[in-house]
This record gives C-alpha cells, structure tokens and sequence, in this order.
C-alpha cells in the first residue's frame, strides 16, 4: 500500500503541474472557452487522452530497450532532473496567462489534438520523468504504476476542465492570487522531485552509494 500511496502522490502532482503551467494546451483550453464557451475549452483539456497513447507506448518502449546500460540510465536520470528542476523554475516564475483571444472557429478537439501532437513536452516527459516512474512503480507493485496513470491523468485533464470552468465565470482568475500560489507549491514539489532523479542518475554513476 506504501508504494501505491507513493506513485499517487506523484501522480498528482505531475498531473496537477501539467494541468495548470502555462504551456500550449491550456492557452488553448482558455483561447477556446473565452472565445467560444467552457465546451470547447473541455475538448482541449481532453485531447491528452486521446494523443497520450501513442506517445507513452513509443516513449516506453525506447526506454525498455535502454534498461540495461546504467550509464544510460544514469544520464536519463540526469536530464529527467533537468527538465523537472526547469518545469519547476517556470511555474514557480509564473504572474498571469495571456492568451489570444481573437475570433475563430470552433475546432477545438481537432486543435488540441494537433497542438499536443506536435510539442515537445509530452514526448520529453515520457522519455526522461514518466517512463522511469512507471518501470520503478512496477518492479515495486504493478498497481502502484496504474495508480500513477491513473491519478496523473485525472488530475492532468481534471485540473484544465476546472480551469475552463473557471474562465468562463471570470477572466480576473487568471490572475487570482490563490492560483498564483498553487502554482508556486506545485512548482516546488517539482524542485524536490529534480533532486530526487539526479540523486538517482549519480546512485548509477557509483559517485552516491545506493545503499
């Protein structure tokens, strides 16, 4: 129950931080729901789900076949804690989200899915910060890497609904101090998290003792 507990935890935050930080997704979901209605703007924060499943396959299975260098793993560990200590730096920095709010068509879910296709992120995510947990998750229970699916995404495209419902009642959330903090709090969880991965990428170069 531990290690359930454990990957949750990380799954909620992970997804909590992916749902909230700036990024292009969630300028979308709040573009399309000021210049449409909260509608649209959900069918933005549901792309992931659909767009998520190639990318965490692909990602999986490139990382399964570098498993058994630990230098390789050792130097993924490393730039897993670079990106999380830069995801971290960026929502913590955070002040107000601008978007564009100019007249469009509705074409949401075609948008999100083309948006989220064609960022970095969720491929660097995968590669270097989810596809470590998931393996580690496993080898310590099976239910403990579905737990981390499982509250990463509900929390991941929970959060952006929320927003999207959020925005449409007031534009002045966005600058809600409240939110502002939040992001600050999550922002230094993924600071810890960016210690704990290059203390693992070094435990595989033998400078840390793993005992």
């Amino acid at each position: 129950m531990g290690d359930i507990f454990q990957y949750s935890l990380s799954g909620i935050v992970f997804g909590l931080t992916a749902g909230i930080s700036p990024g292009p997704i969630l300028a979308l979901v709040i573009s399309e729901t000021l210049r449409h209605s909260k509608r649209e703007g959900i069918k933005i924060a549901i792309t992931p789900l659909i767009t998520d499943i190639p990318i965490v396959a692909l990602t999986l299975l490139v990382f399964s076949q570098l498993t058994r260098s630990d230098f390789i793993l050792g130097v993924i560990s490393l730039l897993g804690g670079a990106f999380i200590a830069y995801l971290g730096y960026e929502t913590i920095k955070v002040k107000s989200m601008g978007v564009d709010t100019s007249a469009t068509k509705p074409r949401s879910l075609r948008k999100g899915i083309i948006v989220n296709f064609l960022s970095p992120h969720p491929y660097l995510f995968w590669l270097v910060v989810g596809s470590p947990i998931l393996f580690t998750a496993y080898q310590a229970n099976p239910l403990a890497s579905g737990a981390f699916i499982v509250f990463f995404y509900a929390c991941l495209v929970g959060s952006k609904i929320i927003i999207a419902t959020l925005v449409e009642r007031s534009r002045a959330f966005l600058k809600n101090k409240a939110f502002l903090w939040i992001m600050r709090v999550l922002g230094l969880a993924l600071l810890t998290f960016a210690v704990l991965f290059i203390i693992d990428g070094l435990k595989f170069f033998d400078i840390i003792n793993p005992g």
